[in-house]
C-alpha cells in the first residue's frame, strides 16, 4: 500500500522552507511583537553574557526555528490527544516558570539558580516529549542547545543581580512575560 499523503508532504516541506528563511521579518507573521522583544533581550543577554554575537545569534534561531514548527504542527491538527495533554503541561510549566522568573525579578535577593534551572529543564524535557515523534534530532538538538544555553547557572546569576549588567535586559523581559501572561499567550 503506497503511504504518499500530500498533506504530509505540504507539511514537510513548509517546516523545510520556515527552517531555511528565520529571520527576523520572516518570522514576523508568526511570532508577536512582544514576543518579538522578548526575544531581542534574549539575544542581547545571550551576546553580553557569551561576547559571541554568532552563538549568540544561533540560540535566538534555533528557538525561533522550533516555536515556528511547534505552531505548524499544532496549526495542522498534528498532535495527538495524549501530546495535547503534553502540551498542556508544558504550557502550564512554562507559565510557572514565567511567574518565578518576575517575582524574583520583583523582590531582590529571592533568585534561586536551583529553581530555575529546574524549571528550565522540566519545559525542555517536556517539549521533547511533545515533539518526539514530529520533528528530526536536528530539532531535538536545538531544542537542547536553546535549554542548555539559558539554564547556564552562572548566565542566570548574573542575569538576576539586582545591580548587575543585565539589569535592563531582565526589566524588559519580565514586563514582556508579564504581558504574554496577561494576555493568555503562557
Amino acid at each position: 500500500m503506497d503511504s504518499f499523503s500530500s498533506k504530509d508532504m505540504a507539511l514537510r516541506a513548509q517546516k523545510k522552507i520556515l527552517s531555511s528563511m528565520a529571520t527576523k521579518s520572516s518570522v514576523q507573521m508568526f511570532i508577536d511583537d512582544t514576543t518579538s522583544e522578548i526575544l531581542d533581550e534574549l539575544y542581547r543577554v545571550s551576546k553580553e553574557y557569551s561576547g559571541n554575537k554568532t552563538e549568540a545569534q544561533k540560540v535566538i534561531k534555533d528557538l525561533v526555528k522550533i516555536a515556528v514548527k511547534i505552531g505548524l504542527l499544532f496549526r495542522n491538527n498534528r498532535f495527538s490527544t495524549e501530546e495535547l495533554g503534553v502540551a498542556t503541561d508544558f504550557k502550564k510549566k512554562l507559565h510557572q516558570g514565567a511567574m518565578t522568573a518576575i517575582s524574583f525579578y520583583e523582590v531582590d535577593f529571592t533568585f534561586d539558580k536551583a529553581v530555575m534551572e529546574e524549571l528550565l529543564t522540566s519545559c525542555r524535557d517536556l517539549l521533547l516529549k511533545l515533539v518526539n515523534t514530529h520533528l528530526t534530532p536536528k530539532s531535538h538538538g536545538r531544542i537542547n542547545h536553546v535549554f542548555n544555553h539559558f539554564s547556564d547557572p552562572e548566565l542566570l546569576t548574573k542575569l538576576y543581580e539586582p545591580s548587575g549588567p543585565f539589569r535592563d535586559h531582565l526589566t524588559k523581559i519580565c514586563k514582556g512575560l508579564d504581558k504574554l501572561m496577561e494576555d493568555g499567550t503562557i
